[in-house]
């Protein structure tokens, strides 16, 4: 008989907290998981899932525009902010029902409390002060918005948490940042009528995205009416007469109703006791894992965000398949980062799957870059000026399919296919021999038959 009190004990109600706790539970073992906020994690409360809502809301006005080309006569329409905001409440709270419902189903131990490390096998539930052992225990605390403390005013700025919670919907906003979040964002509020503006040191925003797509997204969104400033930051956020006064190193004084810092984020490592227990962390605070996602210590696991590896939820819940094939199932299973398809929500969107031109350049002697722009079929009737980008990366040598871009219309959906493709070691051979479906913007992906250009050592030829 087990000398503890669980098998497993996972701290973390996130999407791998959730899968590993669930799965580990299934097969029998005597699991409790702890979440001091709400289940279902950055994801499913206050992430990708809401922001996708948020997508779809603020596309709506396009859609509207366009309908007039294709004969509809669409009425005066309105925005309600907090009727949009309510209702992605309600599907929230759904999810994460569905969350507790498997948990419970495998049952799981479901615990509404933050848990810390008293040693290598103690937790302290904090709501109650109990103390409980564990043979195993996994952490999936994610992470949280860098709060960029070193920002003067940064209290008066709000992060993408706050975003989804705003009582009202500001007349306009800046963001400070350039990553995936950060420009998702400025589609989102630009797209639901607020004045937008986009800051970012870099020369270019979404800067580990392939080139091409970085800057046609670039050109899309100023076209749409976003203002980005690019080689430039905030210096200081300060509260003035008609909202906040924003002092910028290139661009003079900005005013906004609301700025959003978007500036990357931190694991969630603060005040779990990881220091009590031994585990030890990288610089930033992230949980340092080996190949099968365990600690130094040898009975404690992380997983997800918390790790700072790949901060994606498929990632974080593939990791949690690994850790139980490793520690439940004698298949010691290392993640595979690999391939992984990627998609950014904005608008127009994309999706992207593999080596980025410069990044395949640097790894390979010569390159075949397939590429196409043209004009998607519903822009010629609706009369929108928006092009769709689609490039394939292809080793000369082998003829593999190294990497897969595109910015456009349900970019991601066809990333998602393409990742199946550039797995399986396709090659643009592969590609030639399948044949069109038409019509449709992905037959663009099998009907490049020459090359656009070659890349020899890392230049364009």
């Amino acid at each position: 008989m087990s000398s503890y009190d669980y098998d497993l004990f996972v701290i973390g109600g996130g999407s791998g907290g959730v899968r590993g706790a669930r799965v580990a539970a299934s097969l029998g073992k005597k699991v409790a998981i702890a979440e001091e906020y709400r289940y279902g994690g950055t994801c499913v409360i206050r992430g990708c899932v809401p922001k996708k809502l948020f997508v779809y809301a603020s596309q709506f006005h396009e859609h509207f525009e366009d309908a007039a080309g294709f004969g509809w006569t669409v009425g005066e329409s309105s925005f309600d902010w907090k009727k949009l905001v309510a209702a992605k409440d309600t599907e929230i709270a759904r999810l994460e029902g569905l969350y507790k419902k498997g948990l419970a189903g495998a049952n799981a131990e479901i615990l509404e409390t933050r848990a810390e490390l008293v040693d290598a096998h103690t937790v302290r539930l904090v709501k109650t002060g109990q103390t409980v052992t564990a043979k195993t225990i996994v952490i999936a605390t994610g992470g949280r918005p860098n709060p960029h403390a070193a920002l003067p005013g940064h209290e008066f700025c709000i992060s993408s948490n706050e975003a989804f919670h705003l009582e009202e919907l500001p007349k306009s906003i800046v963001i400070s940042g350039g990553g995936y979040i950060a420009v998702e964002f400025a589609n989102i509020f630009h797209g639901l009528g607020v004045e937008t503006t986009l800051i970012y040191r870099g020369a270019e925003i979404l800067s580990r995205f392939d080139e091409d797509l970085r800057r046609g997204l670039h050109e899309a969104m100023v076209a749409k009416g976003i203002r980005i400033l690019c080689h430039d930051t905030l210096q200081k956020v300060s509260k003035g007469e008609g909202g906040l006064v924003l002092d910028t190193l290139n661009s003079g004084t900005l005013q906004a109703d609301v700025v959003m810092l978007a500036l990357g984020r931190d694991p969630n490592t603060e005040g779990l006791g990881l220091e009590a227990a031994g585990v030890a962390v990288d610089e930033r605070g992230a949980i340092i894992v080996d190949d099968y996602s365990r600690t130094n210590v040898e009975n404690i696991y992380a997983l997800g965000d918390v790790t700072n590896r790949v901060q994606l939820t498929p990632v974080a819940i593939h990791e949690a398949m690994c850790f139980i094939e490793t520690e439940y199932k004698n298949n010691p299973t290392r993640p595979d980062y690999e391939l992984i398809p990627t998609a950014v929500f904005s608008q127009p969107e994309i999706g992207t799957v593999g080596l980025s031109e410069e990044e395949a350049g640097k790894r390979y002697g010569e390159l075949e870059v397939y590429r196409a722009q043209f004009r998607p079929l519903k822009a010629t009737l609706s009369g929108r000026a928006e092009r769709m980008i689609m490039k394939l990366i292809v080793d000369a040598a082998s003829r593999k399919v190294v990497g897969a871009h595109i910015l456009g219309h349900d970019a991601g959906e066809m990333a998602q296919l393409l990742g199946v493709t550039l797995k399986a070691g396709c090659t643009k051979d592969d590609f030639d021999q399948t044949m069109a479906l038409h019509p449709t913007a992905a037959e663009e992906l099998v009907t490049m038959y020459a090359p656009s250009y070659r890349v020899r050592d890392g230049q364009r030829v």
